[in-house]
This record gives C-alpha cells, structure tokens and sequence, in this order.
C-alpha cells in the first residue's frame, strides 16, 4: 500500500525528470497552492508570488533529475525551491527598485540644478527630491514604474502600454492615481 502523498508526488518527480510534460502539470495541479502560498509569505505581493511560483515549476522541470527521495521529502524539497526562488526575486525587485531610485535622483538633480545656487535653494531642493523619493516609495510597485517612465523618459501612455504590454487604459488610470497619490503625498511634506 502507498503512502499517497509522498508516493503520489515521488513518482510525478520521477516522471519529470524523463520529461513528461503531462506529470509536470499534475504536480503543479497537486502542490501549487501550497507553494503559492509559501511564496506569497515570502514576497508579500500576489504578482510576484505568481512569478515566483512560474520560476519554481521552471527549476523543477530542470532540476528534477538531481532530486534523491532519501535525502528529502518532496514537498520539502519543492518548499526549498520556492522559497529560494522566491528570494532571489525579492533581491531582483530591490536592485530594480535602487537603480529606479538612482534614476529619479539624477532626473532631480539635473532638474533642480540652476546656474549659481544658494545655499537656501540647494537645501529646498534637497528637501523637495527627499519628499519626492518618499512619496514615490509609497506607489505601488508597478504604479510607480508606469509613472517614472512616463516622466523620467518622457513616454506617452501610448508607448508605455506598448512597452509595458497593458492596456492603455490601465496605464492611463495607474498613472492618474499614481499622480493623485504623489500630490497629496507632496503636500504633505509642504
């Protein structure tokens, strides 16, 4: 008699690793709500839990040769896989998040900069990109993208759709509320 679960997903690993699609989606059928689940602890953003759990069932499909039943139980083994996909994605969005940081400085500096600034205005300035920086850490992740782009590259709504790949309509509102944000976000720094 079989021990169902671990037996049931041995064997699917087992079928994998000889490339058998149809196995691939069983385990996913099986096991992606509770490794959802473990990425979503992880990640805290329902968008990045569903990329993380998309890498996860790509490692598994590349890694499922290497997986030894004597060495760890398979949902053990597909929780470690989560959970490191899942980090290596939060470390991904932060370098995004600095380099889009570094990005918005530079724009405010160059924006900011005048031909002989006195010390009361590079202070207000300082203060302004500091509120700034502030409130555009408040967006929402890809709200604040769509609005950076549309600013910092000078895009249209149109373009943005098209490079972002989302309907125009929803770049349009991310952008208004993005915007609607950061002016009741500003004023309160005023």
């Amino acid at each position: 008699m079989r021990d169902q679960p671990d037996d049931e997903l041995m064997a699917l690993i087992d079928r994998v690793a000889r490339r058998d699609e149809p196995a691939l989606k069983a385990l996913y059928d099986q096991t992606s709500g509770k490794l959802y689940g473990l990425a979503l602890r992880v990640v805290r953003n329902n968008e990045w839990a569903e990329d993380a759990l998309q890498e996860t069932f790509l490692q598994i499909w590349r890694t499922a040769p290497d997986y030894r039943a004597s060495l760890s139980p398979p949902m053990a083994w597909l929780g470690l896989i989560v959970r490191s996909r899942s980090l290596d994605l939060l470390r991904r969005r932060k370098a995004e998040r600095e380099h889009l940081t570094d990005e918005i400085d530079e724009a405010m500096a160059d924006t900011l900069e005048g031909n002989s600034p006195n010390p009361m205005d590079t202070s207000l300035a300082s203060q302004q990109a500091w509120a700034l920086h502030q409130c555009l850490g408040r967006l929402e992740n890809r709200q604040r993208e769509v609005v950076s782009l549309a600013y910092l590259r000078d895009l249209s709504h149109g373009e943005l759709a098209q490079q972002l790949k989302l309907p125009l309509g929803t770049v349009k509102t991310w952008i208004r509320r993005g915007l609607d944000q950061l002016r009741q976000c500003m004023a309160g720094f005023a």
